[in-house]
């Protein structure tokens, strides 16, 4: 497979937003996840010899267990970080930390508690590749493994998918807007409450790709409004990961979007996404989640092949 197209002409390379990506870059990242998928072992240990930060101060069990896996096998030796492990926690600034930790790393996967731009001071300062395994704005890395995902059922070529999305404009929908902005034809279209909905710069940044490859990016706050044809129906538990919301009622606001049979019936041939953990009871039905059109499973198990394809593209050296 060609090598994806590098995107930045500066060193160190980083994983920050998939919006910073050229949409062959993405397109051939999910190939590669899903040729990784297929076969583990297609690569030759290009990480050898090199030292992978591995840095969560947030709860994970698939992007963390991927990441850290997927860089042994591709021949590097993680250094793994919790939340209290750094001395971050006593005090040190970040650029402080972000010094020597390029000092003695190769490459740094971090999911913190603060922004994005963290992560940009962490490359920045640090001098090394960062990429970014969840942060409040966005989750590149998911994406990047639903898109591998669908080829397994929809084929590599993507061009006119259409798919729906139910639930919070969280940092899955945000990433999962801008891949799919980057498919060519694509249909996208998010399900929110009022007020709960993508962020209006990430929906305009989404929309403007999507100008550029002929699809299509859409936010509606009714599923009496949803498309009539939709091949994928995706959703995610509705409290985001390290977040709370202040209305005490909204779980009331949530309830008309919860993904039963009733509501997969409207579109019978469509496969179903969820990126975990799910809430059974909450966002999805049990016979949903557990269901023969769940891809559930096969997506979560996508997260490693995808964490290796990330690994190995931003370890490249800039061409």
């Amino acid at each position: 497979m060609e090598a994806p197209v590098d995107d930045h002409r500066t060193t160190p390379r980083g994983l920050f937003s998939l919006a910073e990506l050229t949409p062959g870059t993405i397109a051939a990242l999910a190939h590669r996840s899903a040729a990784l998928h297929r076969d583990p072992h297609a690569h030759d240990r290009p990480l050898d010899g090199r030292a992978a930060g591995i840095l969560f101060t947030q709860t994970s069990t698939r992007t963390r267990t991927a990441f850290t896996v997927g860089a042994l096998r591709l021949g590097a030796t993680p250094v793994t970080y919790g939340p209290g492990d750094l001395q971050l926690a006593t005090g040190e600034s970040l650029p402080d930390t972000a010094r020597v930790l390029g000092a003695m790393l190769d490459l740094l996967v971090a999911r913190t508690a603060g922004p994005l731009d963290d992560l940009r001071t962490l490359a920045r300062t640090g001098r090394l590749p960062v990429v970014n395994a969840m942060a409040a704005e966005e989750h590149p890395t998911q994406a990047l493994a639903d898109l591998a995902t669908l080829t397994t059922v929809f084929g590599d070529d993507l061009t006119g998918i259409r798919l729906l999305y139910v639930g919070e404009g969280n940092n899955t929908a945000v990433a999962l807007a801008h891949a799919l902005a980057a498919v060519p034809h694509a249909h996208a279209t998010f399900a929110s409450p009022t007020g709960y909905g993508l962020p209006e710069a990430e929906l305009k940044a989404a929309t403007r790709r999507a100008g550029t490859t002929g699809a299509v990016i859409e936010q509606i706050h009714d599923l009496d409004l949803a498309p009539g044809h939709v091949d994928v129906l995706y959703t995610t538990r509705w409290q985001t990961t390290g977040t709370t919301k202040p209305d005490p009622d909204w779980r009331t606001r949530f309830r008309p979007f919860h993904v039963d049979t009733r509501l997969m019936d409207r579109w019978p041939d469509a496969v179903f996404l969820h990126d975990l953990p799910a809430h059974r009871g909450d966002e999805v039905a049990a016979d949903v989640l557990d269901g023969p059109r769940s891809l559930a499973w096969e997506q979560a198990a996508m997260k490693l092949p995808s964490a290796m394809a990330v690994l190995e593209w931003t370890a490249a050296p800039a061409r």
